[in-house]
């Protein structure tokens, strides 16, 4: 898509967030793995702006570096620019502290860093009716069930836009009205900055309101629209801990619906908890409870069953992940089975048809083709070939108390039950290792290995025997 460069998108992001009651700016409290102020720039980027400037204030340096690290992450192109709003004197007060910015572009969108439900086919509407009616402000408007705390709407006889209204100013008359301010406008940069410089501080606490540039720009002659959309979840605005939760909510409903209609079976869908960034491949089967998080990536024909919790990795087709199982930063390819109550840790792979069983614990490791770690075992720091059984009991001792070392497993090699290994320790192709061994030594292709004490059975002259 070619960049609008005409077209710029402010995100206002500014304020305090009190009654979040948290040390954490509000915009980088996250919905769906995604920091709010993420939603909105997405948002933002689908429009593929000349620039999107985020207007900062409470704990600027923190949003700031949080945005910067990961503009990539995000997958967000545009240049990003800041402005700092330094006294928190209202709406109109944000975007004014991006007035250097303004004058070079045509068109404004301005968008909240607290409201991450907005669609980017919402603003491209918005985008399109304000370019084709040539407006000089386009508002989104929403009806609400509640409109309370909400700026009104107010309409003139044939249906135009006349005004928006507070709550703090509204009679009882007006507040009956429950069309309310979307808090997102599409406006033409010049009317703006020209409104801007008119406006004057309203309310107790003396605030400059946005809303009013509406009515200035109105009295140029120029045309003001609002877009009213009947989703009016899209304009939730986050204030507080419940609004979170709420947007948290709705976010993982939308998820689900959207991988439903790509045909992932979801058993109770409003049971699984997945990111944003999850991609699942149709047929695979996702049982309640799971928490599917980060950028992982789900493969076709897979089954996961309750409680199963994964983090930023990629699973291939036809897996098996059984009850329990904790899957991060690891990649497990086609036709693997994990589980019941197995452990990945990062930097673990399985290779096609290996199998981790009931309460393993695998760390920055390889599981080879076909191998099977059946049974409460640790393998840390190992590189497994193909064909390998791993008897229950076994660990690898990785750490000498100063340094990890990594264990070499070959190809068709039998480990049995109970045993060892203390890396550094290479155990060639084809070999046995005893139940029971500690194997500090490489042990050479084909080999038995045994490591333990003979047995030795004595008489035990402490116990009377019976008759």
């Amino acid at each position: 898509m070619v960049a609008q460069k005409n077209l710029c998108v402010l995100i206002l992001a500014a304020g305090k967030g009190t009654r979040m009651k948290s040390s954490l700016p509000k915009p980088l409290h996250r919905v769906c793995g995604l920091p709010m102020i993420a939603h909105s720039l997405r948002a933002a980027q689908s429009l593929n702006p000349g620039a999107i400037c985020v207007v900062v204030g409470h704990q600027a340096q923190l949003v700031m570096q949080e945005i910067t690290d990961n503009l990539q992450t995000w997958g967000i192109t545009a240049p990003v620019v800041f402005a700092e709003q330094t006294e928190l004197n209202g709406s109109a007060g944000a975007v004014r502290a991006a007035l250097p910015l303004l004058p070079k572009f045509e068109t404004a969108v301005i968008l909240n860093g607290d409201a991450p439900m907005i669609r980017p086919e919402t603003l491209q509407q918005m985008r399109d009716i304000a370019d084709h009616e040539n407006t000089g402000a386009l508002v989104l408007g929403v009806s609400v069930p509640d409109p309370k705390g909400y700026g009104r709407i107010i309409r003139e006889e044939s249906g135009a836009f006349s005004c928006i209204i507070e709550e703090n100013d509204a009679d009882e008359k007006t507040k009956k009205i429950n069309e309310v301010n979307g808090g997102m406008y599409v406006f033409n940069s010049e009317n703006l900055v020209s409104a801007l410089a008119e406006l004057t501080p309203q309310g107790p606490k003396q605030e400059f309101y946005l809303t009013d540039t509406l009515a200035i720009i109105k009295g140029y002659g120029k045309a003001v629209l609002v877009f009213n959309t009947q989703d009016y979840q899209q304009a939730l605005g986050v204030n507080s801990r419940q609004e979170l939760a709420l947007a948290e909510d709705l976010m993982r409903a939308r998820i689900a619906d959207k991988l439903m209609d790509n045909g992932v079976r979801l058993v109770r869908p409003r049971e699984v908890y997945i990111d944003e960034d999850v991609k699942v491949g149709e047929d695979t089967i996702i049982c309640p409870g799971c928490y599917i998080k980060g950028k992982t990536t789900i493969g076709k024909n897979c089954r996961l069953d309750g409680s199963v919790f994964i983090t930023d990795s990629v699973i291939g087709d036809n897996v098996s992940i059984k009850m329990g199982s904790y899957i991060e930063n690891s990649v497990i390819e086609d036709n693997c089975e994990v589980g019941p109550y197995a452990h990945l840790r990062p930097k673990s792979t399985l290779k096609q048809k290996a199998k981790v069983g009931n309460f393993c614990e695998i760390k920055n490791s390889v599981i080879g083709e076909g191998s099977k770690v059946n049974h409460l075992t640790y393998i840390g720091d190992t590189d497994m070939g193909a064909g390998v059984n791993i008897g229950a009991g076994t660990i690898t001792c990785n750490y000498d108390g100063e340094k990890k070392h990594r264990t070499i497993i070959g190809d068709h090699c039998f480990v049995g039950s109970n045993v060892n290994f203390v890396a550094p320790v290479d155990v060639k192709a084809y070999s046995k290792i005893g139940a029971g061994s500690t194997i500090t030594k490489e042990v050479p292709e084909g080999s038995l290995a045994i490591a333990r004490a003979r047995q030795v059975v004595l008489e035990n002259k402490g116990i009377k025997k019976h008759d």
